[in-house]
């Protein structure tokens, strides 16, 4: 179980990637209050867990309604984490999603989605729905203490960003980006297992 469970906070760790993220967020707070920050920060990752959660219990009927397998969803998965792993191990102008400067105060868009709840960490979630009952406990407390994880980093990205200095930033996130490619293809090649077994 302690294994399990270890698998998957890692793996919403790193497909949510808070470590990531702290240079959109603390971009995209810089034109909001000092004293309105902490409050946006807890809204914004209620709503990415409100979010991810229903995905998670209504996965199997999302993917009913739209026909999908378990496998093609595997497969799509895992391309979509590897294109995301690329972005963080090679960085670009904008963050891994591109962001754009705001101006307003920001509401869900662009940090609850796609920053913390965005297609790849949407589809791993969608993955999660289609095991049993016991395993999406493990994973549900799994998604819970990743959600403290995104509060802890993200209530203090402006200090650890003053702190570590944006190479360091840039190296963590390129370790993740190392560690999520292998855990993609992983997912790919699963899928890939999957389908091979329907045709024989």
């Amino acid at each position: 179980m302690s294994k399990d469970f270890l698998q998957a906070f890692i793996l919403l760790i790193l497909v949510t990637d808070p470590f990531g993220n702290i240079p959109i967020f603390v971009s995209v707070l810089s034109h909001v209050s000092p004293k309105r920050r902490w409050r946006v920060v807890v809204r914004e990752c209620t709503i990415a867990f409100v979010l991810l959660m229903l995905f998670m219990f209504f996965g199997k009927h999302f993917l009913a309604a739209l026909q999908l397998s378990e496998v093609s969803l595997r497969i799509g998965g895992g391309v979509i984490l590897f294109l995301i792993a690329l972005r963080m191990v090679f960085p670009q102008e904008g963050g891994v999603f591109g962001g754009a400067e705001e101006t307003n105060e920001p509401f869900i868009v662009p940090l609850a989605i796609p920053a913390l709840a965005g297609p790849s960490s949407l589809a791993t979630v969608l993955l999660f729905s289609s095991d049993s009952r016991h395993d999406v406990a493990i994973h549900v407390a799994a998604l819970t203490a990743v959600a403290v994880v995104w509060l802890v980093v993200l209530l203090s990205a402006e200090r650890m960003q003053r702190v570590l200095g944006e190479k360091t930033m840039t190296a963590v996130e390129r370790l993740m980006g190392l560690i999520l490619t292998a855990m993609a293809v992983e997912m790919l090649l699963a899928g890939l297992r999957d389908y091979i077994k329907t045709l024989t």
